[in-house]
């Protein structure tokens, strides 16, 4: 009963997080910027952030290093960008998702029956691409409520608190910490995990070179959790933001004064947060544009970082409107799913900086 509470009370706080129905319409729409932009000079054309024309009624967004994905009202997804390992390549048929995570170059989707998909790098017999089994979903996993995507690797919390990791182990980022239990939302970044327990703490485990698993002593209240390439965030419950980790382009640099913050993303290099007025703050690298919200841009009510860009979710209805309509339409398992931190992490050009 104490972990249904503390999902009750991250959902309340954070629920733009999670991919709640927006109004009785479901009339979402996405809106991208950074790398991947058409006629970006200096920089490839990915289609990261060229969102498909038409494209509404989505729910929830993720952002992988240079792809993007979204769930429809429907349960159905859709996703664009690079496909280099099939990473935008939805599975034929699939439907039912309540949830949705993006990695280096895989897809993960959580189903309304506690279920996990995956698709693009990873798979078993991947001809010409290493075999890591970020995509090999363990077999019989069940009662799944959160997921999260690294750049190798992919993590599920189940519905009794526990953590089930699998897929590249190079820095023990897919070692859950023996007897991690509690656990309400997770994260994954470049080669790390993050764990927020029911209790508003946080675990963190694998890369460490740059400080991202240091969580800071004492932080508590902690209501969201985000894992850039070599960072971490956390949103505490007075709406403040706490951020650690790589710093070289000022990603944990939170501005000063910002509060009122409901929803927090972390890229590779760079954060974004989400603010109660519908409203987006982001900081860090730019200069891909990943940090330059586009002027005007409001009504937001989930946010999404990838590699180098950033991706938003308007709506026209408000987040807490949102969650009592998920409570009375059963919402997915049972109208507390915490769903996924989206944002990647991963290594946009490849290879880790030590």
């Amino acid at each position: 009963m104490q972990l249904i509470n503390r999902l009750l009370q991250i959902t309340l706080t954070t629920c733009v997080l999670v991919g709640l129905p927006l109004n009785a319409t479901g009339q979402g729409t996405v809106v991208a910027w950074g790398a991947g932009g058409l006629g970006q000079s200096g920089h490839p054309h990915y289609g990261q952030t060229t969102v498909p024309a038409g494209l509404s009624g989505v729910l929830a967004i993720t952002a992988g290093v240079e792809h993007t994905v979204a769930v429809k009202s429907d349960g159905t997804v859709v996703a664009w960008g690079v496909n280099n390992r099939g990473q935008t390549n939805v599975p034929a048929s699939l439907s039912g998702v309540v949830a949705i995570a993006a990695g280096g170059n895989h897809t993960v989707a959580l189903k309304s029956d506690g279920t996990v998909v995956a698709w693009g790098a990873g798979g078993l017999g991947q001809s010409g691409h290493p075999h890591y089994g970020q995509t090999t979903v363990p077999a019989g996993l069940s009662g799944v409520v959160a997921i999260a995507a690294g750049w190798r690797h992919t993590v599920a919390v189940k519905s009794d608190g526990t953590v089930v990791a699998w897929g590249g182990n190079s820095d023990g980022q897919t070692t859950v910490p023996t007897g991690l239990s509690g656990v309400v939302a997770i994260a994954a970044g470049g080669y790390h995990t993050v764990a927020l327990k029911s209790d508003g703490t946080v675990r963190a485990w694998g890369w460490n070179a740059q400080g991202q698993t240091n969580v800071p002593a004492g932080l508590s209240g902690v209501v969201a959790i985000a894992a850039g390439g070599d960072h971490t965030v956390a949103l505490k419950s007075d709406g403040t933001v706490v951020a650690w980790g790589r710093n070289d382009y000022g990603q944990t640099y939170v501005p000063a004064g910002l509060s009122g913050v409901v929803a927090i993303a972390a890229g590779y290099d760079h954060t974004a947060a989400l603010k109660s007025d519908g409203t987006v703050v982001a900081w860090g690298r730019s200069r891909e544009g990943q940090t330059t919200v586009p002027t005007g841009l409001s009504g937001v009510v989930a946010i999404a970082a990838g590699g180098y860009h950033t991706v938003a979710l308007v709506g026209a209805g408000s987040w807490l409107t949102s969650f009592y309509l998920m409570i009375s339409l059963g919402g997915a398992i049972g109208g507390f799913l915490v769903a996924v931190v989206a944002h990647p992490a991963g290594e946009p050009d490849g290879e880790r900086r030590r």
